[in-house]
């Protein structure tokens, strides 16, 4: 099998266009160079929460890229990154990159969203996903923001039961969340510390170290270990501080509410569904960045490295030859297909620039 790298970002962004430069979140440093040497990432899935979402900015990034994407892409395509899908809903939006050279090799890409604010009637809370095949491996990422506040446990419980109900595929094999051979599942998560210390309390205990202390205190993995909420993932414990509530434009806690670990990336792996084969998801990272001060949250990275398949058979669609292409006009292409391949209504082409060699 051969090993694929995968990059992970969540960060509630606050409703802020992008101010800072993103190339340090992203692990490429002022030499240019990617913090991982050996290898540039294969993937990189970039979840952001309260992305900007008036109307008007609505209506604007249905026709164009938000901004957000487009200056996530500035970065990425100096490495020759393409963007292969993103999904928005209200505020939130997840958008997926590969490197060029694996765009042949993804198939059956899909999304879907589910909305848990005001009891499933409004966006601005809920979930997107993209699921998709790469190298014959099911890989299904979701983003979510749910439901805020220290007291509202029950309702954040409510609403990770919600998306993994409603989120259906049309994949047969993959219909469910669960179902895929990998999962990971990022986001402001909201999940806050049970009573038992002050805000003051807490930004003490940060700053002499003691963050095992707080997590002993932590709900998410209150709920994970009592099989209430996201029981079926996995998390590496954090060792950053905690990611809620900062000053804006600072790297001081805002003490109005107590910090908490909101921002989190867990992961599953359905190791044994192949005979005679065993995937594997190794966590490379885990941190915060805390060098980025526009937002009132950290952002978190989570490095992956997955098994996928190496001698995997890909279905092919070949294009016949173009003699004449006019620019402006209604065009067609012809093209043919191998004999694995069923055609469906759902099928559809993407279109990228090839570089000259």
């Amino acid at each position: 099998m051969d090993n694929l790298r995968l990059y992970m970002v969540t960060w509630n962004v606050a409703t802020r266009h992008p101010e800072e430069d993103l190339a340090e979140m992203l692990g490429f440093g002022t030499s240019g160079k990617h913090k991982v040497q050996e290898r540039l990432p294969d993937i990189f899935a970039i979840g952001l929460q309260e992305v900007k979402s008036q109307p008007q900015n609505i209506l604007m990034d249905a026709i164009f890229d938000d901004p957000w994407t487009n200056a996530y892409r500035d970065v990425l395509a100096r490495w020759d990154y393409v963007k292969v899908k993103t999904i928005r809903l209200q505020g939130l939006l997840l958008s997926l990159f590969c490197l060029r050279k694996h765009l042949l090799h993804l198939r059956d890409i899909e999304t879907q969203y589910t909305r848990t604010g005001l009891g499933g009637m409004w966006g601005n809370k809920g979930a997107v996903t993209i699921r998709l095949s790469i190298y014959g491996c099911s890989v299904c990422l979701v983003n979510c923001h749910l439901t805020p506040h220290d007291h509202l446990l029950q309702e954040r419980i409510a609403d990770y039961n919600n998306i993994i109900k409603s989120q259906l595929f049309r994949a047969k094999e993959t219909s469910n969340i669960f179902f895929h051979d990998y999962v990971f599942w990022i986001g402001d998560m909201n999940f806050r510390l049970v009573d038992g210390y002050s805000a003051e309390e807490i930004d003490h205990l940060i700053r002499k170290g003691e963050l095992m202390r707080l997590l002993d205190k932590d709900q998410l993995l209150q709920v994970m270990s009592s099989g209430e909420a996201f029981s079926e993932l996995s998390e590496q414990l954090p060792t950053f501080p905690p990611t809620y509530k900062f000053e804006f434009h600072s790297s001081r806690y805002d003490l109005k509410r107590r910090p908490s670990w909101t921002d989190r990336i867990l992961y599953k792996v359905n190791a044994n569904v192949y005979e005679n084969l065993t995937l594997q998801a190794e966590q490379v990272s885990y941190r915060s960045v805390e060098e980025y001060v526009q937002s009132d949250h950290k952002p978190v990275i989570g490095e992956f490295i997955i098994k996928v398949f190496s001698d995997y058979y890909e279905r092919v669609v070949e294009f016949l030859p173009f003699e004449l292409w006019y620019v402006d006009e209604e065009n067609s292409a012809s093209y043919t297909l191998s004999g694995d391949v069923q055609p469906t209504l759902w099928d559809w082409i993407g279109v990228f620039k090839v570089l000259d060699t």
